[in-house]
Parts: structure tokens; sequence; C-alpha cells
């Protein structure tokens, strides 16, 4: 509760359907770093111990860091030997985000990241390409992110209504606005 009341610009975190041991969530890079813009989605498993164990964090959208091997597995201290009870979602989070700005290359999970983040333009260009290989290969609809959601949204509702369609009031993201109003849409690859 106190992650989504906090605000914090670019982190969010949920329960994964009903299960409240299982959590996914977002972080965005932070402005003025090499991943900033870039958008990572996570896993975050509680134990049954929590919060006196730590709970297993994961990156789901493959990452390219120092510290993050390519099982996705983070190296983070406060996720392993320094735990504390006293952690929340929010501070897992937070370090995520500040890991992603200040890697430890002393003690790499990412050997070959680990050598290239001392050159920053080359690391650069080669984080940006294999992000966007793997992230639009794991979109069912590359180009869908790209377009103005809000655009996107009204222009599927007006064609609902042309089409005659009712338009439901609980439509939660522009996929589900086109799978409801084109169910043979899917057969697009676009």
């Amino acid at each position: 509760m106190t992650l989504m009341m906090s605000g914090d610009k670019g982190n969010s975190a949920f329960p994964e359907s009903d299960n409240l041991f299982k959590w996914v969530r977002t972080i965005h890079g932070t402005a003025r770093v090499v991943y900033e813009d870039l958008r990572y989605k996570l896993s975050l498993e509680f134990p049954r111990g929590y919060p006196y164990n730590a709970p297993t964090v994961k990156f789901v959208t493959p990452c390219y860091h120092p510290n993050v091997d390519i099982q996705r597995n983070i190296c983070l201290d406060i996720v392993k030997d320094k735990w504390s009870a006293l952690y929340d979602v929010r501070t897992i989070l937070l370090s995520i985000q500040s890991l992603l700005g200040e890697s430890n290359i002393d003690s790499p999970l990412n050997t070959h990241t680990a050598k290239l983040w001392t050159n920053p333009t080359a690391f650069n260009k080669y984080l940006l390409e294999t992000y966007m290989k793997q992230v639009t290969s794991q979109e069912p609809w590359p180009w869908l992110p790209r377009l103005p959601s809000f655009i996107f949204c009204v222009c599927v509702m007006c064609m609902c209504v042309c089409l005659s369609f009712p338009i439901p009031y609980n439509l939660s993201s522009v996929k589900d606005s086109v799978s409801y109003c084109f169910p043979s849409f899917f057969f697009l690859k676009l």
C-alpha cells in the first residue's frame, strides 16, 4: 500500500492475479542514466517467512546490466545477505532503480556487460540494440506501444460506435479495446 500511495515516479507493483505471494512490478530508468526511458518488468516472490526472509527478485524483461545475469537474477545486497525485515517493496524498487545507474563492476554477474560498462558509448549502443530486440520480440504487437494510447483508444471507440458495437466501460487497455471490438484482429502480424 505504501508503494501505491508514495507517488514514486516510474515504480509500480501489484499482486499477480489472486496470489499475494507473487507480485509483478515495473520500474523505469531514472533521468540522466543510461537506462533512462527504458521500462523493465520484474517478478517478486515472497517466501512464507516474509518479512524476516528476503523476497526473490528477478527481471522478467531481459536486462543488460553488469549486476544482472543472463537468467535475469539480480545481484543486490538488500535482497541477499543484507536483508532486513524493515525493508518493503518500495525500498527494493528504489534500490534496483539506483542499481541501474550505479553498477558494481567489481563483482559482476555479467562480465561482458562489466567490460563494456567502462566505455559508455559502446555500452549505450549495445544496450539500446539489445533492449529493442528483446522487448519487441516479447510484445505481441510491437508497433502498439509506439502509438499514443489515448488517440488509439479514441479511434477504436469511434470504430465501435460506427460499427454499432456496445462500448463497455471496463476496458483497461488499448489491447482490450482492440480485442473487444475486433476479435479477429489477432491474425494481423504488423
